[in-house]
């Protein structure tokens, strides 16, 4: 891709993004989201091949879908209401549509269905911005508009993201399906404790974030797209392979790691708002997750020789590794300490 165009398109990402986040008027933000799926449509498409114009084509048709029911929803309401901005969405029905189109947008059960098949289709550097930054925006919404949502309905989305998310990431190959599904799940563990603490969910959307960064930088670096290949990477970067395994169990939140910390605190409040079932309910569907980021650390740890004879494998690489891989990795294993400050500011 031209350099020139690809800067446009960051920038057009980041301008879309910073719309969305700081509006208050619901066409704005509508205005931001259109900015930002045009924006990242290039990103998708760029390698030509068959699977990522397909990939781009489900994702504009989903995120059409999910763009014009944000806009139908802040019309009802604005029609029985007379207001357009963002947190006086108090119509029911309104609220359900705008709860749907979210989803939608987010990839929460049962609008899930576009995000695996959009990432397969993708670059991993692609695909960690939509699972990233493309995410921040209907986020933000969410939160903004999270005091007059259906908490009951969010709820039962959130249990069957973490169910689904981690039952169809039982049997994958692919490390972008895994991620994939493994987003899926993360925003279970969000949409469920959105309508009782924001800072909350916000704080577990940072961590997945910088987690997420740092698992997608390290599989780019070892260019693993499937199991297999992640078997023989250890002959790159033998550090970065083992310091993968544990940003993997810190991303399925084994204690003391980084990625315990927002479960920890999810659980916590569940149950200080007398939702200890369904807190039960998703620390054990998110055993289903734990299976898979397992088999992820344990494909990163088996050192398989390299034993095809048709072509070579590199053997360490003398490209250094990334300073910003090195912090975020160090942050996704170190942070939980840090439990009892953010206990007090939530």
């Amino acid at each position: 891709m031209n350099p020139q165009a690809k800067v446009i398109f960051i920038i057009s990402l980041l301008l879309g993004t910073t719309i969305t986040i700081s509006s208050n008027h619901w066409v704005m933000a509508w205005t931001g989201l259109e900015i930002n799926t045009l924006a990242v449509l290039p990103l998708i498409s760029k390698s030509h091949h068959p699977r990522a114009i397909e990939a781009a084509t489900k994702y504009f048709l989903t995120q059409s879908a999910a763009s014009a029911l944000v806009l139908f929803a802040s019309m009802t309401n604005a029609w029985h209401t007379g207001q357009w901005d963002i947190t006086q969405l108090t119509h029911p029905v309104s609220s359900s549509i705008m709860t749907a189109a979210i989803s939608m947008k987010l990839g929460l059960v049962p609008f899930h269905f576009w995000f695996p098949e959009v990432l397969q289709g993708s670059s991993l550097t692609t695909g960690l911005l939509l699972s990233t930054i493309m995410k921040f925006p209907p986020f933000t919404l969410l939160l903004m508009t999270s005091q007059s949502l259906n908490s009951s309905l969010l709820t039962t989305m959130a249990i069957l993201s973490v169910a689904i998310g981690g039952w169809t990431g039982l049997n994958q190959t692919q490390t972008r399906k895994i991620m994939a599904f493994s987003s899926i799940s993360h925003l279970g563990w969000m949409a469920i404790i959105i309508t009782y603490s924001p800072k909350l969910a916000l704080l577990n959307f940072y961590l997945y974030i910088m987690i997420t960064a740092a698992v997608f930088l390290t599989l780019n670096t070892v260019k693993a797209l499937k199991l297999s290949t992640l078997m023989t990477s250890w002959t790159k970067t033998p550090s970065l392979n083992a310091i993968l395994l544990l940003t993997l169990l810190s991303l399925a939140g084994l204690p003391p790691l980084t990625g315990f910390l927002p479960k920890w605190l999810i659980i916590q409040e569940l149950t200080k708002q007398d939702m200890a079932p369904a807190a039960v309910a998703i620390s054990l569907l998110s055993l289903l997750g734990l299976f898979f980021y397992l088999r992820l650390a344990y494909c990163s740890t088996i050192t398989l020789p390299p034993h095809t004879t048709n072509h070579m494998k590199s053997w360490h690489s003398n490209k250094p590794v990334n300073t910003s891989i090195a912090t975020l990795t160090t942050m996704s294993l170190l942070l939980l300490p840090i439990t009892p400050v953010i206990s007090t500011i939530t």
